[in-house]
């Protein structure tokens, strides 16, 4: 990967802020690192940072959130919140819905079931004057070009920043949180003795890791001052912390459905795996499905990651857009469309009565599936149709769901099933295919968690793809598993000691030119010198073994000696390895400023030292002037403007 570069001998610095090269291309001004290289820290040596009272966990997920804590002193003991008010029936409520509302004057009223329960409690007439938002979180997955003014749509059609939303959540959960240490430690607790954890999907880009961080900074949750307070976790590598944890009569093998398995019941699942075992854990949320592939390596038990994390918006989530589908099918787009505006809160009582059923359906369910239909919808539908719930269903052709003379739709357990198999299917063959690598032989376990893991017909699915080829391992309390993990995770970040990188990363610069190597339209001459323009400086290549603390060493230097910021344009690709900036599937994907203000020297020429480290969740540059010594401030930034 790195002798190609590592030939180029003679380079230049050019102007960082230079008129685009007059090569026909996206013409970044070339700036030209002096001295690649790639450096090992010695992990060990990293400094621990302020020492934390508390580790408070956020699990903010896509359906449903939830906070769990625990003490430095006693890590063994994690605690998950107090339960929820409001919970439904039927549901273990040890998280409340992701659900938040906002008054008409766009100030935060209440977040989970609370806000669920008094938006259904407001008369229609005022209820759409109210800001409701649900499964909110995938906009952050979804959005191409996410950015700080990126809008949501609540419930009445009506647009809010995401960032206030998102913000407005986890301040809510500072204040239960905060709330809860109070009560228990017996005095205020002070939020500069918690270090906070979000959790957020691993196949998650960069740009939606900083739209989480900005979203606490902007909530109070910690001060942009002490970036250091908030951990982002991925959700796959909390469960995965956790799952190694396990002691055996915690979990249900799925081959076996026994809680024993040849081991006493006390035994570390840990104590089942040996050095290098490898496993997998499959992550189905509410919004996403996330793999990741690990491998221990004893003595201390630390994880490296054997395949950079993979998956899709395959959570569970899907199923209700299927059921929505069905009821467009059954009643017209039109109508749906409309009964969602007009009656938000009546579109939430029938979603809420399908996630019961929803969860009852199962591979071998024999008697069908009533769905309440709130009265409004029935009434509704008369009016805007002139004839009944129950004509279109007799004139539909969807033959599976019938109408019951209690007013509900009767849905076959095959038609509830059909509503799952799309869901499933995307799962099952992101999971062949993640079995067909080479990196991924030989997994010993399989650890299926998140909320959507109850499901016995994703559990099934999943038997009859792997055919024994790995034990299926479930937690018992399969919607905490992230949760638990993401506490052992802020207690020890530095338990996963090697990560893949997800993308190859890079820099435009320019090198000397090449008869016969470079193409000719690359081709610049500057003072009589030929050079090529747009080359793609690697610093670290998509899929590539990045340990904990390992480095990235560029140098730049000013192109004036009073200029005040450097800006360097980062650029990325999916690919392992790219040639020119100006190739297909390289895109520009962040900046990196180097502010060089209060550091001028007398030195005929500086040399910025730029260090980006890349082994952790998110990506961090640190700089140093190298003829003074001083720090320099240095940020990279993914997150579009």
């Amino acid at each position: 990967m790195m002798t190609e570069k590592e030939t180029v001998t003679e380079k230049i610095i050019t102007d960082a802020m230079a008129n685009p090269s007059p090569a026909k291309s996206m013409g970044d001004p070339g700036i030209t690192p002096l001295s690649p290289s790639h450096t090992q820290n010695d992990t060990d040596q990293v400094p621990s940072g302020p020492s934390f009272v508390v580790v408070v966990a956020i699990d903010f997920g896509t359906t449903s959130s939830g906070y769990a804590y625990a003490f430095t002193k006693e890590p063994e003991c994690i605690h998950t919140m107090r339960r929820w008010e409001g919970g439904d029936p039927g549901v273990s409520n040890q998280k409340t819905p992701t659900t938040i509302l906002l008054t008409p004057d766009r100030k935060f009223h209440s977040f989970g079931y609370a806000a669920r329960d008094f938006y259904h409690d407001l008369d229609p007439s005022e209820s759409k004057h109210w800001l409701y938002l649900e499964k909110f979180k995938m906009k952050l997955h979804t959005t191409a070009n996410l950015s700080i003014d990126t809008d949501l749509h609540a419930a009445n059609g009506k647009r809010v920043k995401a960032l206030d939303i998102f913000a407005y959540a986890l301040a809510f959960f500072k204040e239960q949180a905060l709330k809860e240490l109070s009560d228990q430690t017996g005095g205020e607790f002070d939020n500069n003795d918690v270090r906070w954890v979000i959790t957020v999907p691993a196949i998650w880009k960069m740009p939606a890791k900083q739209f989480m961080r900005e979203a606490a900074y902007k909530s109070g949750l910690v001060p942009r001052e002490n970036p250091e307070q908030l951990i982002i976790a991925l959700e796959p590598e909390a469960a995965s912390i956790y799952c190694r944890k396990l002691r055996l009569h915690q979990m249900v093998d799925l081959g076996t459905q026994t809680t024993q398995n040849g081991f006493s019941p006390t035994e570390n699942v840990g104590s089942g795996m040996t050095q290098g075992d490898r496993y997998v854990v499959v992550d189905c949320g509410g919004g996403t499905v996330d793999l990741t592939v690990h491998q221990i390596r004893l003595p201390e038990g630390h994880l490296k990651e054997l395949y950079k994390a993979s998956g899709g918006p395959y959570g569970s989530i899907g199923i209700d857009y299927e059921f929505e589908k069905l009821l467009c099918r059954i009643f017209g787009q039109d109508f749906i469309d409309q009964f969602k505006i007009k009656r938000p809160a009546a579109w939430v009582d029938l979603m809420i009565a399908f996630e019961s059923r929803k969860r009852a359906a199962a591979p071998d369910r024999t008697n069908p599936l009533n769905i309440n239909l709130p009265f409004s919808f029935i009434d509704y539908y008369k009016k805007f149709r002139g004839h009944s719930v129950e004509h279109a269903l007799r004139k539909s052709n969807v033959d599976f769901v019938k109408w019951s003379s209690q007013g509900m739709l009767r849905m076959s357990p095959d038609a509830m099933n059909s509503l799952f198999k799309p869901t499933i299917d995307h799962i099952i063959q992101h999971l062949t295919e993640l079995f067909d690598k080479p990196e991924v032989s030989d997994i010993k376990f399989l650890f299926l968690v998140g909320g959507f893991a109850e499901s016995t017909l994703l559990q099934q699915a999943v038997q009859n793809m792997l055919q024994g080829r790995s034990r299926i391992i479930i937690p018992h309390d399969v919607g905490l598993t992230i949760l638990k993990g993401a506490v052992l995770f802020g207690l020890d970040p530095s338990v996963i000691k090697v990560r893949r990188s997800p993308l190859t990363y890079g820099v435009g610069v320019l090198n000397r030119f090449v008869e016969g190597k470079h193409p000719p339209e690359k081709l610049l001459v500057k003072d009589g010198t030929r050079w090529c323009t747009d080359v793609f400086d690697t610093f670290i290549a998509a899929d590539q073994s990045v340990a904990l603390g390992e480095m990235v060493k560029r140098s730049y230097t000013p192109a004036k000696p009073s200029q005040q910021v450097i800006v360097i344009h980062v650029y990325c690709s999916e690919k392992e390895s790219a040639g020119f900036i100006s190739e297909p599937g390289v895109r520009k994907c962040g900046t990196l400023r180097l502010d060089v203000s209060g550091t001028e020297s007398t030195a005929p020429r500086r040399e910025i030292q730029t260090l980006m480290q890349f082994g952790d969740t998110e990506i961090r540059a640190m700089a140093v002037d190298v003829s003074t010594g001083r720090t320099v401030k240095a940020s990279i930034d993914f997150l579009s403007h």
